[in-house]
């Protein structure tokens, strides 16, 4: 991923485990966000947080120290998710140990697959997706969109300040 491209990401826990369910799981991500965000290393304009997985809409503005604040991202989820499992739940860590030299437990799976967003039309297809993904039948987590809290959608629809760190998408298209 690039500096100043908004992209739509997916990124999923690995093998689809369903670490995401718990709420203490789902604020390491918030956290995650809003931290780099207000660092000004990254703009988030919006995002769901899934049993298995989350989508985000953002754009990397500058490095976090050497690396993208992507990559920080993922590291920060990754170190908080360890600690809180190694805490409470050691049995569900071991089923992310992996073989590696340079780590020894993988939360997210490796096939992230950015997508540059160029259009408004673009976007705001994506944003859809997105904020309806909660209510898809084999998820079934809220009735309203706007219901599912782990999800930008009250920010655009009820002006909802949950998340006072999300950019406005008609900011930039």
């Amino acid at each position: 991923m690039d500096l100043d491209v908004v992209y739509f990401y997916t990124a999923t826990i690995l093998d689809w485990k369903h670490l995401l369910k718990q709420e203490k799981f789902k604020r390491i991500v918030i956290e995650s966000l809003k931290h780099l965000v207000e660092k000004g290393k990254m703009k988030v304009y919006a995002f769901v947080i899934m049993p298995n997985h989350i989508h985000l809409i953002w754009e990397n503005l500058e490095l976090n120290g050497k690396e993208m604040p992507y990559v920080s991202f993922m590291k920060f989820t990754g170190h908080g998710f360890q600690r809180r499992l190694r805490e409470e739940h050691p049995g569900f860590l071991n089923s992310f140990k992996v073989e590696n030299r340079s780590r020894n437990y993988n939360f997210w799976q490796r096939n992230s697959l950015p997508v540059a967003i160029f259009s408004r039309q673009m976007l705001e297809q994506k944003l859809n997706y997105i904020h309806l993904n909660p209510l898809q039948s084999h998820w079934n987590l809220a009735d309203d969109p706007n219901d599912y809290i782990y999800s930008s959608c009250s920010f655009y629809e009820q002006n909802d300040l949950r998340y006072e760190w999300l950019t406005h998408y008609r900011e930039v298209f």
